[in-house]
C-alpha cells in the first residue's frame, strides 16, 4: 500500500477547506498560539527537521501498526489529542471524532471540557482516555473523574502545563469570548454552578502527589501532560505515572517554549525504560509520526489536524485515519521497518534549522 500524492494533498488543505467551512471565530480558536505564536509556528518544521538512516535487506511485505498503550492492544501508533469546541466545529462533535477513532482502532483523549456526556461517548465503544485538569480544590474534580470512570474511561490524562491560561492575541473581528458560547457546546460533565464555587480555579500547587490522588480516586492508569525536561518526567514516573507525554500544549500556552520534536529524546532517555512516553505537537503525517517512534515516543498525537478534518463529521475524521494509516505504511516501509518498535533510533542528526 503506497500512500497517494491526492491522500497528501488532502491532509495538507485541511485549514483551507476548513477557512471556507467555519466561522472566523471558531476558525481562529482551533489554530491560535499564545501570543506571538512562535512556539506554534515552529512546530511543523520542527518534526522536517529530523533526519532518517533508513535500513535496508529488511522484508517489509507485512508492515505491522499496531502498539500496545497501557496495556491495552490499538490498531495504529497514534491518537487524537484532547481539544474543545468540537461541537463547533461539527454538530455531532465528540460522537463523530469518537466513531472515527472507533473504526481505526486508534485512542481518543476527551477533553475535560467536552461538549458531549462521556457517557454518550463511551457508548460508541471508543478506546477513551479523559484529559484534566485539577482545580484549587481537588474535590470540586471527583464528580466529573467518576462520570468519565463509569463511562469507561481507560486513562486520565492530567495536564500539568495549564496552571493559568496562557494569552491569546484574536485575529481580527475573531475574538472568542467564552461567556458567549453556547453552554451546551461544552463543560457539559461538570456539575450546574461548577465554575461559580470556591477553589475551582485552576491549581496554582500541582504537585507529583496529584499524580497518586488522581490515581487513587480512578483507579486507572495516569498519564502526565505537558512535559518537556527530562528531571520533570523522572518526578513524575517515580510519583506513579504510567506515561509521560511531551507536550507543549500546542504553543498555545507560554510563547517561545521549545518544540516537542527538540524535547522528546530528552524525555525517552530519563524515563523511556521505565513507563511509555508520548508525544503531540505539530504532527501532520505519517513521516511525522514515523520520526515521532524513531525518537523513542510509543505513541504520536495530533490535535489540530483530526479537528479540522471533523469539519466533514465522522467521514471526515475516518478518511483523516486511513490517509494517515497509508502514509505510516509507506513510511514504515521505506525506513526498512516491519513494526513500530523497529523505527526507534533510525534518526541522524537534525536536518537545517527551521527559519
Amino acid at each position: 500500500m503506497a500512500g497517494t500524492a491526492e491522500g497528501a494533498r488532502w491532509l495538507d488543505e485541511l485549514e483551507q477547506r476548513a477557512r471556507a467551512a467555519l466561522p472566523a471565530v471558531v476558525l481562529d480558536y482551533v489554530l491560535q498560539g499564545a501570543r506571538e505564536s512562535v512556539t506554534a509556528g515552529e512546530a511543523v518544521e520542527a518534526w522536517r527537521g529530523v533526519r532518517f538512516r533508513p535500513r535496508v535487506l529488511h522484508d517489509v511485505t507485512h508492515v505491522d501498526l499496531s502498539c500496545r498503550l497501557l496495556g491495552s492492544q490499538l490498531d495504529v501508533p497514534w491518537g487524537v489529542a484532547p481539544t474543545t469546541l468540537q461541537r463547533a466545529v461539527h454538530p455531532d462533535g465528540e460522537i463523530a471524532m469518537a466513531r472515527a477513532c472507533a473504526e481505526a482502532g486508534a485512542p481518543m483523549v476527551v477533553s475535560s471540557n467536552a461538549g458531549t456526556p462521556f457517557a454518550e461517548i463511551g457508548a460508541t465503544g471508543v478506546h477513551w482516555w479523559l484529559q484534566a485538569y485539577l482545580p484549587a480544590d481537588r474535590t470540586l474534580a471527583e464528580p466529573m473523574l467518576e462520570r468519565a470512570v463509569a463511562a469507561g474511561a481507560r486513562a486520565v490524562v492530567l495536564t500539568v502545563d495549564t496552571p493559568v491560561v496562557g494569552t491569546k492575541y484574536a485575529e481580527p473581528g475573531a475574538p472568542l469570548v467564552w461567556d458567549e458560547v453556547d453552554p451546551a457546546l461544552l463543560r457539559v460533565n461538570f456539575d450546574p454552578g461548577y465554575d461559580d464555587q470556591p477553589g475551582a480555579e485552576k491549581a496554582l500547587d500541582l504537585g507529583p502527589h496529584d499524580i497518586g490522588w488522581v490515581a487513587a480516586r480512578t483507579g486507572l492508569p495516569v498519564v502526565v501532560k505537558g512535559v518537556l525536561r527530562g528531571e520533570d518526567a523522572i518526578r513524575s514516573v517515580q510519583a506513579g505515572a504510567g506515561a509521560v507525554w511531551v507536550s507543549n500544549h500546542g504553543g498555545r500556552q507560554l510563547d517561545r517554549t521549545a518544540s516537542t520534536a527538540s524535547s522528546l529524546p530528552d524525555v525517552v532517555a530519563a524515563v523511556g525504560e521505565q513507563a511509555e512516553v508520548y508525544v503531540d505537537g505539530g504532527l501532520r503525517s505519517g513521516l511525522d509520526v514515523l520520526t515521532a517512534l524513531a525518537l523513542g515516543a510509543r505513541a504520536a498525537f495530533l490535535g489540530r489536524s483530526p479537528l479540522l478534518a471533523l469539519v466533514d463529521g465522522a467521514d471526515g475524521v475516518a478518511r483523516f485515519h486511513r490517509e494517515l494509516r497509508e502514509q505510516a505504511v509507506e513510511a514504515l516501509r521505506l525506513a526498512g521497518c516491519r513494526t513500530v518498535a523497529d523505527a526507534r533510533g533510525i534518526t541522524a542528526a537534525a536536518g537545517p534549522t527551521p527559519r
